[in-house]
């Protein structure tokens, strides 16, 4: 039997990681290429694969949510990404969370020890000219990458900014004042809530809207453009009194259950005005990330601002919150829904670089992309999924949407079909698409001769 020529996967983020395990479940070789911790990027921390940047946490676990239904269909796939999660996966209400430096350790250990995967700690500078190449580096893809790219599309990267929000020792937290629930007390009650009244609230705002920034270089203030779904909380202040309180600091649905029964008309009082949310980082509870405060503040100013939030006037701060750009080429002129390039069929790419947004999002993306490789290897056709699934949704959506507005899309049900009968109320419309999508993947499995336990292209 002649000798395969390796897949070259570059990029050991999420979709890098996914995209590597899968051709090699499928029996083909995979070198995965990582430039940490030679180079490090701006935003990562480690050298382990798969880091998880921003939050530990992949979204709502529940099918009939958006990112629950990613989460499933991925479970249903066999992706290394969503089982590792759910094995090293820590309280957080009805979010999937989980320990993160537990969980990127676990993955790098497991692909560096499956013996059709060759890890290499190298930059790559150039997109190989020959051979079936993934490429997986992100929003962070080093320059000369990227500039490599840019004259291969002849395309000027898109950009946006992304930011991660600070995590707190649990020790420096005040527990007198912080209370566990969860929202609606659904599922284990596995947030930390620090509840504002109206003038702390207000005073609160003030000085975020008052505080200084990071400066930006001026590249990227010539092109500064946040992402929707991960706005700074800064921004958030900014954009009117009650913006913060519609968002991360909702109180609806929080009651500290110390102060009674909060169903009863006497302790409406009681009902906090806003909720500062943090959520479990690690399984020992020892780490807490703040929820929804990405920023580009100051870290002086962080400090100063974060510690006028009741619980948190002693904070220690193990990580603060920053700021990276993040970039994307323009998907829609470039990819197909297979995950290939239509330059080039042999050049796939997955993950954020190609526009989807979240941790799940990119994980799918690279279990496409690294299906595919496989296939094309073994001399297959190349797959995409139903559009009426999430995974198919996404990658139906980054390769056809209009190219001259295009933005990252996170998970979410906008961009799914509709359905044949109008269902007016949303949660029973919700379980029908994932009830669907669940119908329409086990048919397109077999199909594919796709199994639960990985790609099984040997029947195909």
């Amino acid at each position: 039997m002649t000798a395969m020529n390796p897949v070259q996967v570059i990029g050991g983020g999420l979709a890098g990681t996914e995209a590597a395990w899968q051709i090699a479940q499928a029996g083909v070789p995979v070198i995965l290429h990582e430039m940490r911790p030679t180079h490090l990027s701006p935003a990562h921390h480690s050298e382990y694969l798969a880091e998880l940047v921003c939050s530990n946490s992949f979204g709502a676990q529940s099918s009939d949510r958006a990112a629950g239904l990613l989460h499933e269909e991925l479970r249903r796939l066999g992706s290394i990404i969503i089982g590792k999660a759910d094995e090293h996966q820590v309280p957080a209400g009805g979010a999937l969370a989980v320990d993160r430096g537990v969980f990127s350790r676990d993955l790098t250990e497991t692909l560096a020890n499956h013996p059709l995967i060759e890890l290499r700690r190298d930059e790559v500078k150039a997109i190989p000219p020959e051979g079936i190449v993934v490429l997986t580096t992100g929003p962070l893809t080093s320059d000369a990458l990227a500039d490599e790219l840019q004259q291969f599309t002849g395309q000027n990267y898109m950009s946006f900014f992304d930011a991660a929000s600070p995590i707190i020792v649990g020790e420096s937290i005040d527990r007198e004042v912080a209370f566990l629930a969860s929202r609606y007390d659904k599922g284990e009650a596995a947030y930390l809530n620090c509840p504002m009244n109206p003038e702390q609230y207000r005073h609160f705002r003030e000085q975020l809207c008052q505080a200084e920034q990071a400066e930006l270089k001026d590249f990227e203030r010539e092109t500064a453009k946040f992402f929707e779904g991960c706005l700074p909380i800064e921004e958030l202040a900014q954009r009117g009194e009650d913006t913060m309180r519609y968002g991360p600091l909702k109180p609806v649905g929080l009651f500290d259950a110390r102060k009674g029964d909060f169903k009863a008309p006497e302790n409406q009082k009681h009902r906090p005005y806003a909720v500062v949310q943090l959520r479990q980082e690690d399984k020992q509870g020892q780490l807490w990330n703040m929820v929804g405060f990405q920023t580009n503040l100051r870290w002086g100013e962080q400090k100063r601002i974060f510690r006028l939030i009741p619980a948190l006037e002693n904070a220690e701060f193990v990580r603060m919150g920053v700021m990276h750009r993040n970039t994307f080429i323009n998907s829609p002129e470039l990819l197909q829904p297979t995950m290939q390039l239509k330059q080039r069929s042999t050049l796939l790419a997955a993950g954020q670089l190609v526009g989807t947004e979240g941790y799940t999002a990119a994980a799918a993306g690279g279990w496409v992309a690294g299906t595919n490789a496989a296939r094309i290897t073994l001399g297959q056709t190349a797959i995409a999924l139903p559009p009426t699934t999430m995974m198919g949704a996404l990658t139906h959506f980054i390769s056809s949407a209009e190219p001259k507005h295009f933005q990252p899309m996170p998970p979410n049900f906008g961009i799914i079909p509709e359905l044949s009968t109008r269902i007016r109320n949303k949660r029973e419309r919700y379980g029908k698409y994932r009830d669907r999508a669940f119908a329409d993947l086990a048919t397109w499995s077999s199909q594919h001769h796709i199994t639960h336990h990985g790609t099984n292209l040997e029947a195909s």
